[in-house]
């Protein structure tokens, strides 16, 4: 689907113009959004668009990396936005001009959504420009950021205080969940700090020139996801090692308590073995007493080497 706007020399909002109206005539500028669209409406940016056939292929083949390039008149971006079920990376394609914007989308973008309508509804159509219409689209994909990155925070500080009392496996299987999502986040977050690094000390951006504060600002807001996510990341590193080192002292403590049983019964089954042996001519097997002095024995030996372990806190 191709939806197109346009502003004319008087200030007007002009919709659905034909994109070969909107080459040819003379508008103050126009935005073009290709939402999902097919093989026909793709070819619409060879011609009349006459966009370079690089940036077209970058188009087709999606889910390249947040990028930046200049062409004659005008500059390709390539930026993501993050599918808040899955954290998914889904790709943006931005032609800007001074007198244009060409925004492609294989799926569906709320945040064109958004900066569409507020655009079309807007009042003073003197404050809008194509470099206007890109920041909005920026800056509302990199807010959407914040969500996720808080979701992950909020998890970890669950799976840190384990406030329900679940298992440690179930507890290392969302840490290592989490850890992945931190994963993908970094990979969208830290490409698009960069772009607007670029696009800040870029001197051939000149459709934002004047407006360097804007993207400055969203400049700092990644800056503060990278850190956030690192921090994050982090985190769960600490409470990896605490889980490990738990149960690697749980296991320990477990050993120690199955030793000190198994020395408490080594006398006693040294005694048992001896007696056992079915000689004819051993001490005591004629004694009327031997069976029950033989018992008591066993029992003066388990009880005399449990409260000595205990006062050696072997049990603790």
């Amino acid at each position: 689907m191709i939806r197109t706007i346009a502003v004319n020399q008087k200030h007007e909002v002009i919709k659905d113009v034909e994109i070969a109206k909107l080459v040819k005539e003379d508008f103050l500028w126009y935005w073009i959004d290709f939402h999902q669209p097919i093989k026909e409406e793709i070819d619409f940016l060879r011609n009349p668009l006459s966009f370079h056939p690089l940036a077209i292929e970058d188009c087709i083949h999606h889910l390249q990396r947040p990028k930046l390039d200049y062409y004659e008149g005008y500059a390709f971006f390539v930026i993501q936005a993050l599918n808040p079920k899955m954290i998914a990376r889904e790709e943006v394609n931005i032609f800007l001009s001074k007198n244009y914007i060409v925004t492609f989308h294989h799926k569906h973008s709320p945040e064109i959504d958004e900066v569409w309508n507020r655009f079309s509804q807007a009042a003073n159509m003197k404050q809008w420009d194509p470099s206007h219409v890109f920041y909005y689209v920026l800056d509302n994909m990199v807010d959407n950021y914040f969500p996720l990155v808080n979701q992950i925070d909020d998890t970890l500080n669950e799976i840190d205080e384990n406030s329900k009392g679940r298992s440690m496996e179930a507890l290392l299987k969302d840490l290592f969940d989490t850890r992945h999502d931190l994963l993908s986040l970094r990979h969208t977050i830290a490409p698009m700090r960069d772009l607007l690094y670029r696009i800040l000390n870029s001197q051939r951006l000149t459709s934002i020139e004047g407006k360097t504060a804007y993207f400055s600002d969203i400049h700092d807001h990644l800056l503060k996801l990278t850190e956030m996510i690192e921090a994050s990341r982090e985190l769960t590193t600490d409470i990896r090692d605490s889980y490990i080192s738990i149960n690697s002292n749980e296991t320990n403590h477990v050993m120690k308590v199955l030793t000190v049983i198994t020395t408490i019964f080594m006398p006693l089954t040294f005694i048992v073995g001896v007696y056992g042996m079915n000689f004819t001519h051993m001490p005591e097997l004629t004694w009327k007493y031997g069976y029950f002095g033989a018992l008591l024995l066993m029992l003066f030996i388990a009880v005399g080497m449990t409260i000595w372990f205990i006062k050696k806190g072997w049990f603790k």
